[in-house]
């Protein structure tokens, strides 16, 4: 691509946000024109407001470092800088979701991380790998709205991404789900910055993380559901039960999964069948050849002690999800352990996947 699209990133000095600027230096499609962040930091150049507090262990790419940073909450601010924006907002959940509407009515396209919008009946959760055939909805969300160039789309919940991929490999293989229990360990790094106190996580598990159980049970049956009418109308099955614990990892959310199939027990899949399944696995993203999609959206790894979230996470560039232990369970069908890198496919490179998806079908034309 000859010209890369001017794009801008809303809450741009945050952890997510930093990680959205170090992930788009060298992007082939996209570069960044446009920083807006909290109003005590507009007015500075990035450099500045980011001084002392830039968590990428790297420097600031140069051409973002002078940038003058905005005031988030004006969205007028944007227009002509960037031809949509990355929404790495951290505010409650109604000022992002209203903040958001109003950069879509000035007709700039919002790629969210935030989960203000996760549950707007006409807005896409999008696992591109999954789901990318709920951008029709895109269409019915602007009508819907009165807005012409702008619009909407999020990505799920980080503790998702160790679960969904497989389990839609095995839908769509034609081995459907019932009920699955799912107990996440999820890092350090997804309570952003400052995040939980070290005295809480040294020695320590801490079994509860707000609102993540609820994220994990109910986030899947968005993703597999379908376009219907003017809304996304969930799937109703797989039933989740879920236990979300934080743990002391930086980076890299695991979960070990026991799932049972809807199926009669001699149509249920071998071990041999579902690992053949996984490792085959490929979906849109690959056959666009999205620049940060993973050549191998499933990796299965046969060690005894794998995935393990400092030896995986980065596997695929840090977007492929690692499993390991796949094996009988004498409760359900299955269980295995699985791995995803939570600020990378959870967060901002996962979001960036998103946009190469909305670009490659036009939606930004």
């Amino acid at each position: 691509m000859s010209e890369r699209i001017p794009v801008g990133v809303l809450g741009a000095t945050g952890m997510v946000g930093q990680r959205y600027i170090k992930l788009l230096e060298n992007h082939p499609w996209f570069k960044v024109t446009y920083v807006a962040a909290s109003p005590r930091s507009a007015g500075k150049p990035y450099r500045e407001a980011v001084e002392n507090r830039w968590l990428i262990g790297a420097d600031i790419p140069s051409d973002v470092a002078p940038l003058i940073v905005e005031d988030a909450n004006d969205e007028k601010k944007a227009l002509g800088k960037c031809r949509f924006v990355f929404s790495a907002l951290e505010m409650g959940k109604d000022e992002i979701k209203a903040l958001e509407g109003r950069y879509a009515a000035e007709g700039i396209p919002v790629v969210s991380n935030a989960s203000a919008n996760r549950w707007t009946e006409d807005v896409p959760m999008l696992i591109p790998e999954i789901n990318s055939s709920h951008l029709d909805i895109i269409a019915k969300q602007k009508a819907h709205h009165g807005w012409d160039k702008g619009f909407v789309a999020v990505k799920p919940n980080c503790s998702l991404q160790t679960y969904m991929m497989p389990l839609y490999a095995l839908i769509q293989a034609g081995y459907p789900v019932k009920r699955m229990i799912v107990t996440t360990l999820q890092a350090v790094s997804g309570a952003g910055y400052p995040g939980v106190p070290s005295f809480d996580m040294i020695d320590n598990i801490v079994p509860y993380i707000g609102g993540e159980e609820e994220k994990t049970e109910k986030e899947c049956l968005k993703i597999l559901g379908s376009v219907s009418g003017d809304v996304i109308q969930n799937a109703s099955l797989p039933v989740v039960s879920s236990t979300c614990t934080r743990v002391s990892v930086i980076d890299g959310h695991t979960a070990t999964v026991s799932l049972e199939f809807d199926l009669p027990e001699d149509k249920k899949p071998s071990l041999e069948e579902i690992e053949r399944v996984w490792t085959s696995f490929r979906s849109v993203p690959q056959e666009l050849n999205l620049p940060s999609a993973p050549e191998h959206p499933i990796v299965v790894r046969h060690e005894v002690n794998r995935p393990q979230p400092r030896r995986d996470r980065e596997t695929e560039k840090g977007m492929a999800c690692v499993i390991g232990r796949l094996r009988k369970c004498s409760v359900f069908d299955v269980k295995f352990v699985a791995l995803s890198h939570n600020t990378k496919r959870g967060a901002a490179l996962g979001g960036i996947l998103n946009a190469e998806l909305l670009k490659a079908k036009g939606f930004f034309d």
